[in-house]
């Protein structure tokens, strides 16, 4: 085994840090491994053990992350290959051999996040699974990939930025730079080779280590992930925090790089316009779901598992506070009818205003009786049965013998 395009340096002069004759990776006989896809796939393990290892932390199967891994990551590697070709036609035509020749470079990150979560949430739908919850988990993985991969850039001398004379400033020999520095943007290869540096008999470009600040900002993300994620008020919360988090760095990011994938002949970087629209998207529903969330105290299920009642609930949510609210009141009003039943009043009795209507008979009548007795003439029976019910029987007999009398 020997190294492999160890014949080149890199140096951060601001920094005082360098790499001498650092190798591009090795050979094993006639064929050359870069280290390019060794990080790659470091980075790749790394975040399959650090999912998993916060599935068993939550008391979820760590079986399942494993299984699905095995569908996630070589869809997501196949998705960073299609985005980078799709958006870089012009390099690889119908080329067959060079479009799946991948060892050289050529994957575009938002290609591999976009396959991944869609081999996620299909294989939530065929396997029952809470795709909100299983996302949260197997994200912690990907961005730690991100952190490690990113680092694969840094031994193939690419995704760098433009001319910069910053503390973090990246000398690069001008003898191995790629494609991906000679098909970018014109204006910033023409300011980095106007600012070429000499040192001894090499001459250095000396640009922006974008994936250096992309990995350190990642594990900014990260952190705030981790610390995030037993505070979570609803699950998606954590994919949410890396997708508007993620989107809003390489927003600015993508604009210091000069390798920019343009969407067809508008100047405009893909993956710039991207990140914005995924920056506001993912922000929005953060906040909006937080607050929802908070406000209704909605309960963070662990559970990865739907129960069948939940995988029919799949297409409708969950009955809200106010709906809850609502059968409460409707309950209330039957339990009060009810109870206006047991007393025996009558609703129809009860006026809008709540108060019973007034019965006027007993009045009409007393008043009729009043008037007949000044006027001399006889009561009538119902009248007087009205105002006295309690006389006696004796008394009504002598009213029937004095009119049984002849006049």
């Amino acid at each position: 085994m020997s190294w492999w395009g160890n014949d080149n340096t890199i140096r951060f002069p601001n920094l005082g840090i360098e790499f001498p004759n650092l190798p591009r990776g090795f050979a094993i006989g006639t064929f050359t491994i870069a280290f390019y896809g060794v990080v790659i796939a470091l980075g790749m393990l790394a975040g399959l053990a650090m999912a998993r290892w916060k599935a068993k932390k939550t008391g979820q199967d760590t079986e399942i992350y494993l299984d699905c891994a095995l569908w996630a990551i070589p869809l997501s590697v196949i998705g960073t290959r299609i985005y980078e070709v799709i958006f870089n036609w012009e390099d690889y035509g119908w080329d067959f051999w060079k479009i799946i020749n991948i060892r050289e470079g050529g994957l575009a990150i938002y290609g591999g996040i976009i396959a991944a979560i869609l081999t996620v949430f299909t294989y939530c739908r065929i396997k029952k699974l809470r795709f909100t919850l299983l996302a949260d988990t197997a994200i912690l993985g990907m961005i730690l990939g991100q952190i490690i991969g990113r680092w694969g850039n840094f031994f193939n001398r690419e995704a760098f930025g433009k001319y910069t004379d910053g503390l973090f400033a990246m000398q690069i020999d001008v003898r191995y730079l790629g494609n991906s520095f000679y098909g970018g943007t014109e204006a910033y290869i023409s300011e980095i080779q106007n600012n070429i540096v000499t040192v001894g008999e090499n001459s250095y470009i000396q640009v922006h280590p974008t994936f250096l600040y992309e990995s350190l900002w990642n594990v900014l993300i990260f952190c705030i992930m981790l610390w995030a994620w037993p505070r979570k008020k609803f699950n998606g919360e954590i994919i949410l925090i890396y997708l508007s988090g993620y989107g809003f760095g390489r927003f600015f990011l993508e604009g210091l790089r000069i390798d920019q994938l343009q969407l067809g002949s508008t100047g405009l970087a893909v993956s710039q316009v991207l990140s914005g629209i995924v920056f506001v998207a993912a922000f929005s529903l953060l906040v909006f779901f937080r607050i929802r969330s908070v406000k209704l105290g909605i309960p963070v299920s662990l559970e990865l598992r739907l129960n069948p009642a939940d995988a029919k609930r799949t297409k409708s949510s969950k009955k809200n506070a106010k709906e809850e609210k609502a059968e409460e009141k409707s309950e209330e009003t039957v339990e009060d009818k009810s109870e206006d039943a047991e007393s025996g009043q009558d609703p129809d009795e009860v006026e809008p205003g709540g108060e019973e209507k007034d019965t006027e008979e007993p009045q009409v009548e007393e008043e009729a009786s009043e008037k007949a007795s000044e006027a001399g003439e006889e009561v009538p029976e119902e009248v007087e049965n009205t105002e006295k019910p309690d006389e006696n029987a004796s008394q009504g007999s002598k009213v029937e013998e004095d009119d049984k009398k002849p006049e």
